[in-house]
């Protein structure tokens, strides 16, 4: 696929057995006191969340904070497993973390339920104060601030106006359990109305029901809309395999989407998001900012890519637009 861009405290116990001993032993737990600990509770593996995790990791280190050195980093994932998460989100808080960071909105519900007390980071959440993880995104007033993956949703479904003009319909596909998702579709509703393009909304409970809803959809809509959907975005090679054998395009929310076989989307970069992310937890562990007076932070549109899956566009039929093209690296 080608890609074109248009410019996102450990407690001390020491045993005090002799006078050497002593100094020795207080001298290295006074070395472990000195780490600064962090746990990560990420909802599931898919490319959006892991690049998430990789730029923190990323960011942290180009900090001089490298794991295993000045901090420790505990990753915990939860396979998609809602339970999986609370039950991490548990160990995570008895084990006394430092600053606990939730990838995904469910992980970050279930670990913003589990302590009112320590400093926890939410990235890959559309909006965090509608999922009630802050006060407002702006002053989170708390203890959970953040970074956002609102991408621009009405910049894809212009961009699905321009690779597919003669679009009267719209599927819109997502799980009905994510707070964040629906927040997406309102967004993608009203852009679709603007551009005379009716939507119709497709909700899935969980990846088993895929398969046959996609199928529902051929023959009905011109195009499906996928936002950053987490339960979409794991199973995209189900809908793009199904979608694109019946040519029905799918405009995806993120990268990852359409490298698994989407046809395109213009959105933001879970990797620079990451490292948003990674900035925040700096000036926790160095004490120049806190949660409750650090809003939650974006992506610039500028920050946004341009993706279009190229052998897709073809087996599809769909020629890309000359202005699209036009900043292609």
């Amino acid at each position: 696929m080608k890609k074109m861009k248009k410019a996102m405290s450990v407690i001390l116990i020491a045993l005090l057995a002799g006078t050497s001993l002593a100094g020795c032993s207080t001298k290295e737990d006074a070395s472990k006191d000195d780490i600064f600990r962090i746990g990560v509770d990420q909802l599931e593996e898919h490319a959006a969340l892991d690049a998430s995790y990789k730029g923190f990791v990323d960011a942290l280190a180009e900090a001089g904070y490298v794991d295993g050195e000045k901090i420790t980093i505990d990753y915990q994932n939860a396979q998609g497993d809602k339970a999986n998460a609370n039950t991490i989100a548990t160990k995570l808080v008895n084990d006394n973390n430092d600053l606990i960071l939730a990838i995904a909105t469910p992980a970050s519900q279930a670990v913003a339920n589990a302590t009112k007390d320590i400093p926890v980071l939410v990235t890959a959440v559309t909006d965090p104060a509608a999922a009630g993880l802050a006060a407002s995104n702006e002053a989170p007033g708390g203890n959970v601030s953040g970074t956002s993956d609102l991408t621009p949703v009405k910049e894809q479904i212009d961009l699905l106006k321009q690779l597919i003009p003669d679009a009267k319909k719209i599927a819109i596909l997502y799980c009905s359990s994510e707070v964040n998702s629906k927040i997406q579709v309102d967004l993608a509703i009203k852009a679709a109305e603007a551009l005379g393009i009716e939507s119709q909304e497709t909700t899935v409970s969980n990846t088993n029901e895929i398969q046959q809803v996609v199928e529902s959809l051929i023959g009905k809509v011109d195009a499906i809309y996928a936002p950053t959907d987490n339960v979409i975005a794991k199973a995209m090679p189900t809908v793009a395999q199904v979608a694109n054998a019946n040519g029905l395009p799918v405009i995806c929310g993120e990268e990852g989407m359409v490298d698994k076989g989407g046809l395109a989307t213009y959105g933001i970069d879970y990797y620079e998001l990451g490292k948003l992310t990674g900035k925040q937890a700096v000036k926790i562990i160095e004490g120049t900012a806190t949660t409750a007076e650090m809003p939650i932070e974006y992506l610039s549109v500028e920050e946004c890519e341009l993706s279009i899956n190229e052998e897709v566009a073809a087996q599809l039929g769909i020629e890309i637009p000359a202005d699209l093209t036009e900043d292609k690296e």
